[in-house]
């Protein structure tokens, strides 16, 4: 059973960073163009506009598995500022100051950006291509790493 999970891993990395990431371009999208039952904030307005164009622009990145560290790195740290500037003033724990959301997004980005992408990303691809390069840098890299293994 075990080695059966151990297999599906990096594909349930990848179904849960699609899911996060989706849920987190939904919030950006509701505050930048008032869509699924959300207020319009006002464009430019600090930070509400620039927190939001930060969800809506790296929860696609991590959906689409592109770029997958930076973005969750970038979004990990808009949700640490959100909890710790807007909601711990409120109260120290999540479920007194209404920041648990923002509190388990900034977690489970930062554990994208350890992971990386899971098994299925558009990163992926890249790398494959990376991974036939004609010109022998995939190989060189490979011998640099076995010299200093």
């Amino acid at each position: 059973m075990l080695i059966r999970l151990n297999h599906a891993q990096p594909y349930a990395l990848s179904l849960f960073r699609f899911v996060i990431g989706l849920l987190f371009a939904c919030h950006g999208a509701s505050s930048l163009f008032g869509v699924l039952g959300g207020n319009q904030v006002e464009t430019g307005a600090w930070p509400g506009w620039y927190a939001a164009l930060i969800q809506l622009v790296c929860g696609v990145l991590v959906a689409l598995g592109l770029g997958t560290r930076a973005a969750a790195f970038l979004a990990s740290g808009s949700m640490a500022y959100a909890y710790f500037k807007v909601h711990q003033p409120d109260g120290l724990m999540p479920i007194e100051n209404g920041g648990g959301l923002s509190a388990l997004f900034c977690w489970a980005f930062l554990l994208l950006v350890f992971t990386g992408p899971g098994a299925v990303a558009v990163d992926r691809l890249f790398g494959a291509r990376s991974a036939e390069d004609p010109s022998g840098d995939a190989s060189r890299r490979e011998d640099a790493s076995a010299v200093t293994a």
